[in-house]
C-alpha cells in the first residue's frame, strides 16, 4: 500500500493560480463548476500592497499549515513530531540506521502509522509550496505596480526637466539679446564719437595727421594754440 500511495502523493501538478488542485476539484465538483463560470474576484490585496509602509510580513509555518486549503490531519504523532524525535538528544551520536530503527520502534509502540506520517508530510509540504507560490505572485504584482509608478515618475521628471531647460534656454536667449543690443549700441557710439571728433577738428588748427585722429589729440592742439 505504501509503495502505491506515496509516489502518487508527489505526482500532483503544480498549484494553479486559484489555489485548487485536481484532487480538490474532484472532491468538490459542484463548487468547482460554479467557480469556473464566475469571473475572477478583484485583487484588492494588490492595491494595498502597492504602497506598503513597511516590508511584507510572512506568516509563521504553523499559521501557514492552519490556514491552508487542505489542513494537516489531527494526530498525536505527525511528521513534525518525528522531526523532533530524530533530533532528540537521546539519539545523538547514533548512526543513521540505529536512529531509524529506534524511531520506528517508538512509532510502532505509539500506534502511529507510517502512511499517516507521510501523508502529513505531503500536506504540509503542499501548504508551504502553495504559500510560496502566492507570495511570489504577490511580489510580481508588487514589482509591476512599482515599475508602473516609476514610469509615471520618469515621465513627470522628463516633463519638469524639459520645462526647466526651456527656462534656462530662455534666460540664455535674453542674455544673448542684451549682448547684441550692447554691441549694436557700441557700434553706434563709435560712429557718434567719430562724428564728434571730426567736428572738433574743425575748431582747432590742423596738426600732425597721425595725431589728429582722436578727440584727445584735438584737445591737445587746442591747448597748444591757446598758449
Amino acid at each position: 500500500m505504501l509503495k502505491k500511495w506515496f509516489p502518487l502523493a508527489f505526482a500532483e501538478e503544480p498549484v494553479p493560480q486559484n489555489g485548487v488542485s485536481r484532487k480538490q476539484a474532484a472532491q468538490q465538483p459542484a463548487q468547482t463548476a460554479d467557480s469556473a463560470s464566475d469571473p475572477a474576484p478583484p485583487k484588492t490585496t494588490v492595491l494595498a500592497a502597492a504602497h506598503p509602509r513597511e516590508p511584507a510580513k510572512y506568516l509563521g509555518f504553523e499559521q501557514i499549515y492552519t490556514s491552508a486549503a487542505v489542513k494537516p490531519p489531527r494526530a498525536a504523532y505527525g511528521i513534525l513530531k518525528v522531526a523532533e524525535m530524530v533530533n532528540s538528544a537521546h539519539l545523538t551520536g547514533m548512526s543513521a540506521e540505529t536512529r531509524r530503527c529506534s524511531l520506528l520502534m517508538a512509532l510502532e509502540a505509539a500506534g502511529a502509522e507510517v502512511e499517516d506520517l507521510l501523508q502529513d508530510a505531503v500536506v504540509r509540504q503542499k501548504a508551504l509550496n502553495d504559500y510560496e507560490h502566492n507570495q511570489q505572485q504577490r511580489l510580481k504584482e508588487f514589482e509591476a505596480a512599482k515599475l508602473e509608478e516609476n514610469t509615471r515618475i520618469q515621465s513627470e521628471l522628463e516633463r519638469i526637466t524639459a520645462q526647466y531647460l526651456a527656462r534656462v534656454q530662455a534666460n540664455l536667449d535674453e542674455v544673448a539679446r542684451e549682448q547684441d543690443s550692447l554691441r549694436t549700441w557700441q557700434r553706434e557710439k563709435h560712429q557718434e564719437s567719430q562724428r564728434i571728433t571730426e567736428a572738433a577738428t574743425f575748431c582747432v588748427p590742423q596738426g600732425n595727421a597721425a595725431n589728429g585722429s582722436t578727440l584727445t589729440a584735438v584737445l591737445e592742439r587746442a591747448t597748444f594754440v591757446r598758449r
